[in-house]
C-alpha cells in the first residue's frame, strides 16, 4: 500500500504551516485526523480523531458541532493519507504536526497529539486484522467447496454451467 502513492511532502508540511483547519484523512480507514489550530480565551486549538465524511460541507457541520464558538473557517486544507499511519512518523509528517502544537507552548496538546497517534494506529491494526479474516472484504479468489484451486470470482454473480467449458457459447 506505501509504496503505490506518491505525496508531496514538502507540500503536504506547508499546508500543515500555513492551514488554520487541516483535515489528514485516511481513506483505507474511513477515519481524519482533524487539526485546528485556532485558539481563544475559552477553547484551545483541537487535533482529534473523527469519522471521515463524503464531502467537505459535512466537515464544516461536524466542525461547526464540535467547535461552536468558533466562526466558519475560510477553508480548511484536505489531505488525503492513502499510506500506512506509521509511514507519518517515518517521513517526518508527524514530527512536523507535533511541532506545530508543541510551538503553541501547552504540553497537554503534545499529549493529545501523542494520544490521536495512537488511536489512529489501533484503527489501522484493527483493520488489517478485518482484512485478515475477511470481515467487511469482499473475496477475489476462494477455494473451491471440494478444496481445489482458488477460483477467480466464485461466489459472485451468475456461475457459469458446469457441464460447458467456457469457449462454448
Amino acid at each position: 500500500m506505501d509504496s503505490d502513492f506518491r505525496i508531496d511532502l514538502s507540500e503536504v508540511k506547508r499546508n500543515l504551516d500555513a492551514a488554520e483547519v487541516v483535515s489528514l484523512y485516511f481513506p483505507l480507514l474511513r477515519k481524519t485526523l482533524l487539526i485546528d489550530i485556532r485558539s481563544s480565551s475559552v477553547d484551545g486549538p483541537l487535533i482529534k480523531v473523527v469519522p471521515m465524511v463524503t464531502t467537505p460541507e459535512e466537515r464544516f457541520r461536524s466542525l461547526r458541532q464540535m467547535r461552536p464558538r468558533f466562526s466558519k473557517p475560510e477553508s480548511i486544507t484536505i489531505i488525503p493519507w492513502p499510506k500506512y499511519v506509521g509511514s507519518l512518523a517515518r517521513l517526518g509528517v508527524w514530527d512536523h504536526i507535533v511541532s506545530r502544537f508543541a510551538d503553541l507552548g501547552d504540553p497537554s496538546l503534545v499529549r493529545q497529539c501523542e494520544a490521536c497517534l495512537q488511536e489512529l494506529l489501533s484503527a489501522e491494526r484493527q483493520e488489517i486484522g478485518r482484512a485478515i479474516r475477511g470481515e467487511n472484504f469482499q473475496d477475489l479468489w476462494r477455494r473451491s467447496e471440494q478444496g481445489g484451486e482458488p477460483q477467480e470470482g466464485e461466489g459472485e454473480g451468475e456461475k457459469e454451467d458446469e457441464g460447458r467449458s467456457p469457449s462454448e457459447g
